[in-house]
């Protein structure tokens, strides 16, 4: 035991000195040391807006191209996200000032916009596109600085700063449109202690832009293709006529600054959270409508169980507890097998996939191996795992199709590797194709396609069908009491037992405990927001997870109590009722918070929302169900069957 004491004294020190180190990073994500006049990259990402959500690749627009383009090889997140990223002309050199220079290289010939070329901009400029770039991997923010505290006096009054990702293309002035030609880069360096010998390193902590639009005539180049500003009362925007060609000149200005911020929280500033109250309050607000639930659930459950199985056990008396309440009523038929058991089987065995992807997914993201710098990170682990989860679905899916006495075990094995993925395929493809017709990034191109094609059938298919196999061998789940050869008949139902009636209730309450989480998520997706608060999210899932079983509990007991022992579809529908929820919640987050008009964007966002739905049903419903499965076999077990 002392032995063992030892070692994990000697892990431990080891941990802590691995964190004191300046050499302990997230895999993949370490420093670059910059010295004097070493060349900082810039790269391009892509163009998005939020208002079309198809993000396009940089050189779709007529800027300014390097003698060789040349685009980054891609993780399968980043392809999917509609990321391109490709190299600039912009020359930057470390701690070296720029006043102005022009980008591309005819210093006194100004570039010429076609027709075509100057519709295009006009467009992705009435379309309010954000251009995403990057330099040393930190994406390019545009501050925004206004008051807060107006009710203070002028003097006393503090700006509030706030970042945007990206920069706006351009702006419109009634309708005319004005395109930000010219670049002021402002990057913020942290010098890193060296020995006195040493020359100096220096690392990249923040990278911000001030565009501005300036007309041909105000900016005076030479033939060094160096350029002169205006003075910034004087100077007239340069406007985009889509009616005709347009000259113009691209041109930039480089600007650095110390930074006491270090490079491990230089992403603090894209992170920063003005709402973490609202986060905080949403968390105990969770918490507490999971208790009052929890309580009310245990008192309800406990003292009628008690008294139920009290009442059941007397030998005596029998027959007057039998007319009061009727869950033993149904003990020979409550595990009577439900139709289609195959596909209840296969879907339950997706939502398990599910379930242990999102799980495991939001607990590695929280440890901060996921972070926004690791860009695409999430989306291609997300990919992985899920395709590596199938051994679980299956194996899940393959025990419970043998309980319900199903015999055909390669097709159910076969259903559940391509139930839910087939789906969620075909969606995307369908949407992939109007995506395709409109020339973005955002489409995922053939090859990328094939390989997940290849993925599905060469690593999720096989191990579906080896979890299923092993499943369908284990001894089946042990239900307490037989089922009579003869079904019971079912008597009329009161109104509040519907089904849909029973998807409104069951739904509200798991809802109410993550609806402000949903709000920051949508964000993230369809605002282009970074979403990093897996830690509060983690929470939110817990939380979800015993609302949803405790809510599937009670559903399931008045059902039974109602004498009605059709309870495994049933449960499953039910339990999930929280989807629908977020159904209604996506169509609000769509008319009030999005401002999509065109068809096409709004295909995409009702496209994706339909998956996220459904993917979000088979999660809850999975969940309720195998809570609902568990509680039935421990009432049954506890009664005494004649």
């Amino acid at each position: 035991f002392s032995f063992l004491q030892e070692r994990l004294r000697s892990v431990l020190g080891l941990l802590l000195l691995l964190h004191g180190t300046d050499s302990f990073y997230v895999p993949g994500v370490a420093p670059i040391n910059f010295h004097r006049n070493d060349p900082v990259e810039i790269k391009a990402v892509k163009l998005t807006s939020s208002r079309t959500q198809l993000p396009y690749e940089y050189y779709s627009l007529p800027f300014c191209q390097p003698s060789k383009i040349t685009y980054k090889a891609e993780n399968l997140g980043e392809v999917l996200r509609g990321d391109r990223i490709v190299n600039t002309p912009f020359q930057v050199s470390m701690n070296v000032e720029k006043k102005c220079e022009v980008l591309c290289n005819f210093p006194n010939k100004p570039v010429t916009l076609t027709v075509e070329q100057s519709k295009l901009i006009a467009e992705r400029i009435r379309e309010d596109y954000y251009v995403h770039l990057i330099a040393d991997n930190l994406p390019v923010a545009t501050r925004l600085e206004f008051y807060s505290n107006r009710e203070e006096e002028e003097k006393k009054k503090e700006k509030d700063v706030q970042f945007e990702h990206g920069y706006r293309l351009g702006f419109m002035d009634g309708n005319k449109f004005y395109l930000h030609n010219h670049l002021s880069f402002i990057l913020y360096y942290h010098r890193e202690d060296v020995e006195e010998s040493q020359e100096h390193t220096y690392r990249v902590v923040r990278f911000e832009v001030i565009p501005q639009s300036i007309k041909l005539e105000d900016l005076k180049a030479d033939e060094k293709s160096m350029c002169t500003l205006p003075e910034a009362t004087g100077s007239a925007p340069q406007e985009i006529d889509p009616t005709k060609e347009n000259q113009l000149l691209f041109t930039y200005s480089v600007h650095w600054e110390e930074s006491d911020i270090k490079w491990a929280s230089r992403w603090d500033t894209y992170l920063t959270m003005s709402d973490v109250q609202i986060h905080w309050f949403s968390i105990i607000n969770s918490v507490v409508v999971v208790f009052f639930l929890s309580g009310i659930l245990s008192m309800i459950i406990i003292r009628t169980l008690r008294k139920d199985i009290a009442n059941y056990n007397k030998e005596d008396d029998i027959e007057d507890t039998m007319e009061e309440s009727g869950w033993k009523l149904v003990h020979g038929d409550v595990f009577r097998p439900p139709q289609y058991p195959m596909i209840l089987s296969s879907l339950l065995g997706s939502g398990i996939q599910l379930f242990c992807m999102i799980l495991i997914v939001i607990f590695v993201a929280m440890l901060g191996m996921l972070s926004p710098s690791s860009r695409g990170a999430l989306m291609t682990t997300a990919c992985f795992l899920f395709m590596f989860m199938g051994v679980f679905g299956g194996f899940f899916a393959g025990r419970l199709y043998r309980t319900l006495k199903g015999h055909r075990w390669k097709k159910g094995a076969f259903c559940t590797a391509t139930l839910y993925p087939g789906v969620v395929f075909g969606i995307c493809f369908v949407l992939n194709c109007f995506i395709w017709g409109k020339h973005s990034s955002g489409a995922v191109p053939f090859p990328t396609m094939v390989a997940l094609l290849c993925m599905w059938f060469g690593i999720s298919l096989p191990l579906v069908y080896l979890g299923y196999y092993f499943g369908f061998r284990k001894q089946p789940y042990d239900n307490p009491v037989r089922t009579n050869q003869i079904p019971r008949q079912i008597p009329e139902q009161r109104w509040y037992m519907n089904k849909f009636v029973g998807i409104l209730m069951a739904g509200i309450l798991p809802f109410g405990a993550m609806f402000i989480e949903l709000f920051f998520i949508f964000s993230a997706i369809w605002e282009n927001q970074f979403y990093y608060l897996f830690g509060f999210l983690f929470l939110v899932f817990i939380i979800l997870v015993v609302s949803c079983s405790q809510i599937s509990i009670v559903m399931v007991y008045f059902q039974l109590c109602a004498e009605d022992y059709r309870w495994w579809w049933r449960t499953f529908l039910v339990s999930g009722g929280s989807a629908f929820y977020v159904l209604i919640y996506a169509v609000f987050y769509f008319v009030n918070k999005l401002d999509i008009v065109e068809f096409i964007p709004s295909l995409l966002y009702f496209g994706y929302t339909a998956l996220m739905v459904l993917s979000f049903w088979l999660l809850t419903g999975t969940i309720g169900f195998y809570a609902a499965y568990m509680f039935v076999r421990k009432i049954y077990a506890a009664v005494k069957i004649d």
